[in-house]
C-alpha cells in the first residue's frame, strides 16, 4: 500500500473516531494492521475479553512471528488458564490447555508439563512461583504491565503505537479543499453553490438546467485546467505520469540537451547550510514539487543503515512461569533445497562489540573481513582463525584541517557512524565513509600493519556511500552525500578531480562501472532518483525511478553483464529488480519479501548467478534467472530484522550482521575448506606456550580487597580502540616504567569535602563524569565541562572537573540502618543512561536521581546486606542483587517482587556480572567461588573454586570479582592473589597472573574500555597495566609518579580502579584517603608502553591462548 493509501486509512479512522463509531474504529485498526490502539487493548485485557484481545492483536502479529508475540500470546493465554483454574472451572481449563497452551510446549516441553500439573492442585497458589498471585484484577494489572513492555519491544509495532497528528475533521477539510477546487472549473461559477452530494463531481448547473461535463475524468492523473483555471491535481501532485526514460545504451554517447553542469572544484562555502538542518525544516523544490522529502523525525533513516534488529530492545521480563523460547522465532519455508553452493552453514561468530553496519571481504586474501560500525570503530577479522587483527576507534586525524561545520557537528554530537567500509580493486587501500562529512582512506600492509593514508572533508552532513574506481587507468575515490553531490577524488593524493550536481534530494549510493570502455556511475537519491554520469562536465545521462522511491542501491553481476538494483521505500516495502540496459527499464522483479520490511535491505550479488538481501531476520536468495525465492536462511537465528550482508570474492563466504554486535559468516563447502586451511596455518604459525604466568614481587602485606564496581555497562556498546604495536621485531622490548609526574597525565580531583576512603569508583556512560562512593556513604560527582579548551566536554587528565552538587545542596547519602559504614560492604550501579544510580552501604538499597540528587526509592532492608548491585543489560528494571548471606536475589523494580533467589555461594557475594551473549549471570563470592547462572530460568549451569596460587594463603573474607571481556565470552577474575581469564560456558582458566607470596597484594583491577588493558592496583599503590591478550605487564605506575613525597610512607593506596568508557587509555584510582586521580599517557606516547613480544608465537587473541602453565621466566617482576 502507497504512503498515501496509508494516510487515507489514518483519515478515515479520525472520521470515524469523531463520528462515534467505536466498533469500526478498532475493526479497520485491526484489519489495516497500521495504528494499534493501546488504550482499547488495555481496556479489553482489564475486562477479559479474552477472545476480543486474541482478535485484535490478531491484526498486527501471530503467535509464532517472533519471540516477543510468542510471550505476548503466551502471557495472555496463561492467564485465561489462571483465571479458569481460580474459578475452579475444571473443564474450562483443560479446554484452555489442550487449544490455547499446548502450542507452546513444542517450544518448553517442561514448561507445559509444569502448567499441567496445576490441575492438580487444589489451589495453584501452592505452586511457589505462584504463591503471590492475588486477584484477578490484580493479576491482570500485573500483567498488562509486562504486556505493554512486550508490546513496545516487539519491532512488528514500531511506529503503530502512534497515531499522527493531525488537525480536527482533516478528511472533512480535505473534501472542502476539493469542492472548492471543483466550484472554481466550473464553467458558470454561482456565488453560494449548493452542494448536495459527494458521488459525482460539483459543478454548478446551466441556466437551462444542463450540468456542465465534470472536470476531473481521470482521479489518478487528473485534467486539463480550462483557461484561467486552477491547476490540475496532477502537476503538484505526486500521481504524475511517468515520463519515458532514457534507454542506457544511448546516454553513454548521447549527452544530455539540458545538461545539469559540473561544478568547480572550489571549496565548499562556510555558510552553506547542513542537510541535517533542510531536513529540519524542509523545503519543496520548485522544479519537483511531488518529491516527499523525510521529515526531522525520520532524517536517520535516511542514512545508509539503521540497526533494526531486537539488539536495542530492552529486555522482556515475564512475570510468572517465565517462558524460554529461541531467539529466533521466524520460520522460513525453503522454496526449494538451497544449492550446494550457497554460502548456507554458519562457520564462525564473531563479537565486534558494536553494530556492524558495513562489511567488506578483502578481494585477495577472502578471509581478511573489514568491519565498520555505528559508533565508528573499524574492525579487521581475519575470520578462519577468527582473529581480531586490528580494531580502531573514530578518530579526527587533523582536525585544523577540517571544515569549520565539521568541527562544529562533531563538538555538537561527537559520535559518528560508519556508512560504508570498501576495499581497493588491488587490496592496498580501503576507505571509510562516516556520518559526518569525511572519508578516511588506510593503507593495508598485511597482518596488522595499517597506516593513515588520507582523510578528506568530503561533504556538508552525512558522507552516504564510498567506492573505488579508475577513469583514465587512475585510481580514484568516489563519494557521494547529504549534500545532494557526488565527487571524485584522486585516491594518491586527495585532489578533488570531480564534483556532480543535479539530485534534488541526499544521495544514497553510487555504483561506478564501465563497459566497452566507457567509465560512468550510477547514483541514487532519497527522492528515488537513478542518475548516470560520465567523467566529464557534461551532466547526468539518465533520469529512472527506483522501485520504493526512497533508499536504493546498485550492483552489477560479478562478470558486469547484468545490472541489478534493491530498495526500500518509507513504507517497508523492498524490491529487487534486474534492468534492461538497453531500454531503461525494469526487466524483472524478484518476489518474496515480507510484506513490510523492518529496515533498509541491503542486498548483495555473487557467482553471476546468486542474488542474496536481509529481509524479515533472514538471508533471502535468488537465482538470477528466476524471481520466485529460492530459498531463506535464519542462520540458526539471532539475526537482525533487516541484516546488513557482504559476500567474498569467491561467493564460498557470507557475513551477515546479528544480534548484540555478533557478525555470522556462512560458508559452503569450499568457504569451510578455505577457513579449515587458514585455521591450521595460523596454529602452526603460533603453537602454545605453557609458559604464560607471569610472578610478581613485592614487599608482604595483607589487605582486605575491596569489590568490584558495580560497573554493569553494555560492555559491547563501548567503543574500542587499537592498542597499534610495533612490529619491528628488532627493537628490544623494554618495561615502561612511570615514576616522575611529568611521565604521565595525573591530576587529583578537587575536593569539596573530606571524606576517608573511596569505596566504589565508576566513570559514567557519556564519559564526562566520575562517581565516587565513600566509605561514610557519602557519593561523590565531578563533571568535567565544555569549554574552549575540552570541546566534547569529556574526561581529560589535562582539566580539572567541578565536584557537582544541584542547587538544593542536598547529598547523595546511602541508609546506615543501625550499621558503622566504615564496617559495610558499600555497593553501587549505574543506569545505562546515567539517569540513576542504585546504592547501598550495609542499610537500605536506595534509587537515587543522578540530576537531582533526591532518593526515588529504598527498599530490601537488612537483614541480609546488599554487597554488590547489577543492572540486567537488557532490562534496567531488573537487577541482581549479592547479599552478605551468600544468596543472589532479581529483583524486580517495577512491581516490586524479588524474581528469583539463587544460591550456590557460602559467603558473602562480591561480583557479579552479565553476558547478554550467552544470556547468563556470572557471580563470585568471598568463598574465592566462581558460578555461572541461566539467565532464562536462573538455574546454575556451572561452578568452580578459584585456584590459588601454592603457597599463598589469604584472608578469611578476601573478595572475588568478575568482569566480562568485550566478547561477552571471556571474563576477567580478580583475588588479591592473581588475575585470571575464564572461559564462561566450561568454567575454565585460560590464564592466570599470581602474585608472589612475598608481594603486595591486588586491590582492584578492570578491563580498558576495549578489553585490550587490565588496569590493576597493588597494596604497595603501584599501579600496573597489562595487556589482557596474555597477561603480560607493559607498563608500571610508580608511587612517586602520582602521590606526594609527603604520602610516600603514609599507606595511602588505591582501592578501586575505574576505565573510561571510550578512551581505552584512560583510567581513574580511588585512594585509602578519600582521593581520586585520573590518568592518561602523555600525549606524545598515546598509549600506556609496549606490549611484550609474544613467547613462542602470537598469543594475541583471547580465544587463542593456551592453558595454565608454569611462571614465565623472561617477563620483567612487577
Amino acid at each position: 500500500m502507497s504512503s498515501l493509501s496509508r494516510e487515507l486509512v489514518f483519515l478515515i479512522l479520525q472520521f470515524l473516531d469523531e463520528e462515534k463509531f467505536k466498533e469500526t474504529v478498532h475493526k479497520l485498526e485491526q484489519e489495516s494492521g497500521f495504528f494499534f490502539n493501546m488504550k482499547y487493548f488495555e481496556d479489553e485485557v482489564h475486562n477479559g475479553n479474552w477472545d476480543e484481545v486474541e482478535k485484535y492483536l490478531s491484526g498486527f502479529t501471530k503467535v509464532d512471528d517472533n519471540r516477543y508475540s510468542m510471550k505476548i500470546f503466551f502471557e495472555i493465554r496463561k492467564q485465561k488458564y489462571l483465571e479458569a483454574l481460580d474459578k475452579h472451572d475444571r473443564p474450562k481449563a483443560v479446554e484452555i490447555l489442550v487449544k490455547d497452551l499446548k502450542v507452546f510446549s513444542t517450544f518448553n516441553e517442561e514448561l507445559f508439563k509444569e502448567i499441567t500439573q496445576l490441575l492438580t492442585l487444589e489451589n495453584f497458589r501452592e505452586n511457589e512461583q505462584l504463591s503471590k498471585y492475588g486477584d484477578t484484577k490484580s493479576a491482570r494489572a500485573i500483567m498488562l504491565v509486562e504486556l505493554k513492555k512486550l508490546i513496545e519491544a516487539n519491532p512488528l509495532f514500531r511506529d503503530k503505537l502512534q497515531f499522527p497528528t493531525l488537525r480536527n475533521s482533516r478528511l472533512r477539510t480535505l473534501i472542502n479543499q476539493s469542492l472548492n477546487w471543483q466550484h472554481q472549473l466550473c464553467k458558470n461559477p454561482r456565488p453560494n453553490p449548493d452542494i448536495k452530494t459527494l458521488f459525482v463531481d460539483h459543478s454548478c448547473r446551466l441556466p437551462n438546467d444542463a450540468r456542465a461535463p465534470s472536470p476531473v475524468n481521470n482521479t489518478l492523473l487528473g485534467s486539463l485546467p480550462k483557461a484561467g483555471g486552477f491547476p490540475p491535481l496532477g502537476a503538484h501532485g505526486p500521481f504524475q505520469p511517468t515520463p519515458s526514460p532514457t534507454p542506457l545504451a544511448g546516454w553513454m554517447s548521447s549527452p544530455s540537451s539540458v545538461p545539469h553542469p559540473a561544478v568547480s572544484g572550489g571549496a565548499i562555502a562556510l555558510g552553506a547550510p547542513s542537510m541535517q538542518a533542510a531536513l529540519k525544516h524542509p523545503r519543496t523544490p520548485p522544479s519537483n514539487s511531488a518529491v516527499d522529502y523525510p521529515s526531522g523525525d525520520s532524517d536517520h533513516v535516511s542514512k545508509r543503515t539503521r540497526p533494526m534488529g531486537i539488539s536495542d530492545e530492552v529486555g522482556l521480563g515475564v512475570n510468572m512461569l517465565p517462558m524460554t523460547f529461541p531467539g529466533q522465532a521466524h520460520g522460513h519455508t525453503q522454496t526449494f533445497k538451497a544449492p550446494d553452493d550457497l554460502p548456507k552453514t554458519v562457520a564462525r561468530t564473531l563479537s565486534q562489540g558494536s553494530s556492524p553496519m558495513s562489511m567488506d571481504f578483502h578481494p585477495i586474501k577472502q578471509t581478511l573481513l573489514l568491519v565498520g560500525t555505528n559508533v565508528g570503530d573499524i574492525g579487521l577479522w581475519e575470520v578462519g582463525s577468527r582473529e581480531r587483527l586490528v580494531q580502531k576507534t573514530f578518530k579526527v586525524w587533523d582536525l585544523s584541517k577540517c571544515s569549520m561545520p565539521l568541527q562544529a557537528a562533531l563538538v555538537k554530537e561527537p559520535v559518528v557512524s560508519v556508512n560504508r567500509v570498501i576495499w581497493s580493486p588491488d587490496g592496498s587501500l580501503f576507505g571509510v565513509a562516516y556520518s559526518r562529512h569525511i572519508v578516511q582512506l588506510y593503507s593495508y600492509h598485511g597482518g596488522e600493519d595499517m597506516r593513515q593514508h588520507l582523510e578528506i572533508d568530503a561533504h556538508v552532513g552525512g558522507v552516504n556511500d564510498i567506492a573505488f574506481s579508475t577513469p583514465n587507468k587512475q585510481l580514484c575515490v568516489t563519494t557521494c552525500g547529504d549534500d545532494k553531490t557526488i565527487k571524485v577524488w584522486d585516491a594518491a593524493t586527495g585532489v578533488k578531480r570531480h564534483t556532480f550536481e543535479g539530485h534534488e534530494a541526499p544521495v544514497y549510493s553510487i555504483c561506478p562501472h564501465y563497459k566497452e570502455n566507457i567509465q560512468f556511475i550510477f547514483s541514487t537519491a532519497l527522492d528515488g532518483k537513478i542518475k548516470a554520469w560520465l567523467y566529464d562536465n557534461m551532466g547526468s545521462r539518465v533520469d529512472y525511478e527506483a522501485p520504493g522511491r526512497w533508499c536504493t542501491t546498485m550492483a552489477y553481476s560479478a562478470d558486469g553483464t547484468r545490472l541489478f538494483s534493491c530498495g526500500t521505500s518509507k513504507d517497508g516495502e523492498s524490491f529487487i529488480v534486474e534492468w534492461n540496459e538497453s531500454e531503461g527499464a525494469v526487466k524483472r522483479t524478484y518476489q518474496g519479501f515480507h510484506k513490510r520490511s523492518l529496515g533498509v535491505v541491503q542486498f548483495d550479488t555473487t557467482k553471476n548467478r546468486y542474488l542474496a538481501a536481509g529481509d524479515d531476520f533472514s538471508i533471502k536468495f535468488w537465482d538470477m534467472d528466476n524471481t520466485q525465492l529460492l530459498t531463506a536462511i535464519d542462520a540458526d537465528g539471532g539475526l537482525q530484522a533487516s541484516p546488513r550482508i557482504r559476500f567474498n570474492k569467491e561467493g564460498s563466504l557470507l557475513a551477515v550482521s546479528a544480534n548484540d554486535n555478533m557478525i555470522k559468516v556462512m560458508a559452503n563447502s569450499d568457504g569451510l575448506r578455505l577457513l579449515h586451511t587458514v585455521e591450521n596455518l595460523s596454529s602452526e604459525s603460533s603453537k602454545p606456550t605453557i609458559n604464560n604466568i607471569a610472578v610478581a614481587e613485592r614487599p608482604a602485606s595483607v589487605v582486605s580487597i575491596p569489590g568490584m564496581n558495580g560497573d554493569s555497562r553494555n560492555m559491547v556498546d563501548v567503543k574500542p580502540v587499537i592498542t597499534e604495536e610495533s612490529n619491528d621485531k628488532s627493537k628490544v622490548w623494554k618495561l615502561t616504567e612511570v615514576g616522575e609526574p611529568s611521565q604521565c597525565r595525573s591530576l587529583r580531583l578537587p575536593e569539596n569535602m573530606r571524606v576517608t576512603k573511596i569505596s566504589r569508583l565508576i566513570f559514567t556512560n557519556s564519559g564526562n563524569a566520575i562517581l565516587a562512593l565513600a566509605s561514610n556513604a557519602i557519593h561523590l560527582l565531578w563533571k568535567w565541562q565544555r569549554n574552549d579548551r575540552n570541546a566534547t566536554g569529556k574526561a581529560t587528565a589535562s582539566l580539572p572537573p567541578q565536584q557537582w552538587q544541584p542547587a538544593s545542596g542536598i547529598l547523595m547519602t546511602n541508609d546506615v540502618a543501625e550499621t558503622n559504614p566504615e564496617e559495610a560492604v558499600p555497593c553501587f550501579a549505574l543506569s545505562k543512561n546515567d539517569s540513576y544510580v542504585m546504592s547501598a552501604s550495609g542499610g537500605k538499597i536506595s534509587l537515587f536521581n543522578m540530576m537531582t540528587f533526591k532518593t526515588m526509592a529504598t527498599f530490601m532492608p537488612p537483614p541480609p546486606a546488599a554487597t554488590f548491585l547489577a543492572f540486567h543489560p537488557q532490562d534496567n528494571n531488573i537487577i541482581a542483587i549479592g547479599m552478605d548471606d551468600s544468596t543472589i536475589q532479581i529483583y524486580n523494580v517495577r512491581v516490586d517482587e524479588v524474581k528469583s533467589k539463587l544460591k550456590g555461594h557460602s559467603k558473602r557475594i562480591t561480583g557479579l556480572a552479565f553476558s547478554n551473549v550467552l544470556n547468563v549471570l556470572v557471580s563470585s563470592g568471598a568463598d574465592a567461588q566462581l558460578c555461572v547462572w541461566n539467565t532464562d530460568g536462573w538455574e546454575k549451569q556451572k561452578s568452580k573454586v578459584l585456584q590459588i596460587p601454592q603457597g599463598r594463603s589469604t584472608s578469611a573474607l578476601s573478595d572475588t570479582r568478575v568482569q566480562f571481556h568485550h566478547d561477552q565470552v571471556h571474563f576477567l577474575v580478580v583475588h588479591e592473589t592473581q588475575l585470571a581469564i575464564y572461559e564462561t560456558t566450561k568454567l575454565e582458566c585460560m590464564k592466570q597472573w599470581p602474585v608472589r607470596e612475598s608481594s603486595a597484594p591486588i586491590t582492584h583491577a578492570t578491563f580498558s574500555c576495549d578489553s585490550q588493558l587490565i588496569y590493576t592496583s597493588f597494596m604497595d599503590a603501584t599501579i600496573c597495566v597489562f595487556s589482557s591478550a596474555n597477561l603480560r605487564l607493559r607498563c608500571r605506575v610508580n608511587p612517586s609518579a602520582y602521590l606526594p613525597a609527603s604520602l610516600s610512607n603514609s599507606n595511602v593506596h588505591p582501592l578501586v580502579i575505574a576505565a573510561h568508557p571510550q578512551e581505552s587509555n584512560m583510567f581513574a584510582v580511588g585512594l585509602s584517603d578519600g582521593g581520586v586521580h585520573i590518568f592518561e599517557p602523555l600525549e606524545s606516547e598515546g598509549k600506556w608502553g609496549v606490549a611484550p613480544p609474544p613467547e613462542n608465537g602470537s598469543a594475541s587473541a583471547v580465544t587463542a591462548s593456551p592453558s595454565v602453565g608454569a611462571s614465565a621466566s623472561d617477563q620483567p617482576q612487577r
